[in-house]
């Protein structure tokens, strides 16, 4: 590998260019090239975005020799199919969430990564934030006793647009896929997998899911309560409630703008407040996540613990549980 660890980036859409403006703020690694299903929109990113090369094919994308770590940020139905294409060029990849549509193919994914030996991680960002970081040292020193419940919500008001993604079939559209997928890994991350889930939801006028809400249940008794929408603004915000004290997190709850504040069961709190240059700007804190994934390739590792690959398949198994249980399909699967 070289000094500088270089990306290519598989698709052009928003948290594309997020990426890339993220990226740019890292020491030691760049983005190089870009690739698209044309040649045009990869040529338009590529100029936005400062990116000296752009590609009309993704096969070029994963083909090109400077490339040596991939970006997947096309739409979540085509993430493994677009995965498995790097990986079998040679390339690490950082898969945006949700890794893929479903567990199966989740593992498919993984196992293609293992046998040869390429680092591989679901782009979960949030899980890398200050504030997370924060977060689960908390929970180490058990700041406030045994965890027993949380809750958290994910709920944003999109235009009622049968083309926008968020309610397209073909495109893995519905709340629980886009916006769900932040809170299920939250609990996941604090808990583990659960004993239990519980999900309903209210379809939106597409047929994907417009508010699905999910109770999982676990070992200890512990109880999370999710709720994701595409249809209201919902709070946004997050709590943990302990045997002796609680964590909020403030809205967003899983972006670098949140405010956590521990109160202890003695009634004395204490506040990790945003950093400010995470809230500034173009930057979102997707640079955490790079320099996660920067380091480890550096150091000759396949994957991360803080987002481990077991982790996203047993993520992505319960959200096949609550599509089974709420009745959303999806064409082709």
């Amino acid at each position: 590998m070289t000094e500088v660890l270089r990306w290519g980036i598989i698709g052009t859409g928003g948290i594309a260019a997020r990426f890339a403006a993220d990226t740019a703020l890292l020491e030691g690694t760049e983005v190089v090239a870009v690739g698209s299903r044309t040649a045009g929109r990869a040529a338009d990113f590529a100029a936005e975005h400062g990116v000296p090369t752009h590609h009309g094919s993704y096969q070029d994308l994963v083909a090109d020799p400077a490339v040596e770590a991939v970006y997947v940020a096309s739409p979540h139905p085509f993430h493994a199919e677009h995965a498995l294409l790097a990986l079998a060029a040679g390339k690490h990849v950082l898969v945006e969430k949700p890794f893929t549509m479903n567990a199966v193919e989740a593992r498919t994914v993984v196992e293609a990564a293992r046998k040869a030996g390429l680092f591989c991680m679901e782009a979960m960002w949030t899980r890398f934030l200050p504030h997370m970081v924060r977060l689960r040292e908390l929970l180490a020193e058990n700041a406030i006793g045994e965890v027993l419940a949380m809750g958290v919500d994910q709920g944003m008001r999109f235009p009622q647009n049968p083309e926008h993604r968020l309610f397209a079939p073909d495109l893995g559209g519905g709340a629980l896929l886009d916006l769900g997928i932040y809170p299920f890994s939250f609990a996941s991350m604090v808990f583990g997998a659960p004993q239990t889930v519980r999900a309903s939801a209210t379809p939106a006028f597409t047929g994907v899911d417009g508010t699905t809400s999910a109770v999982l249940t676990y070992g200890n008794g512990a109880h999370a309560v999710i709720l994701c929408s595409s249809g209201v603004a919902t709070p946004m915000k997050a709590w943990l409630a302990g045997t002796e004290g609680r964590i909020e997190l403030d809205r967003q709850w899983y972006a670098a703008s949140s405010t956590l504040t521990l109160t202890r069961g003695d009634g004395s709190t204490e506040i990790f407040a945003p950093v400010p240059d995470l809230i500034q700007g173009r930057a979102k804190g997707m640079k955490f996540q790079v320099a996660e994934a920067v380091s480890r390739i550096r150091a000759g590792q396949t994957e991360s613990d803080v987002m481990p690959l077991d982790e996203t398949i047993s993520v992505m198994g319960i959200l096949d549980e609550v599509r089974d249980q709420i009745g959303l399909v999806y064409p082709e699967s």
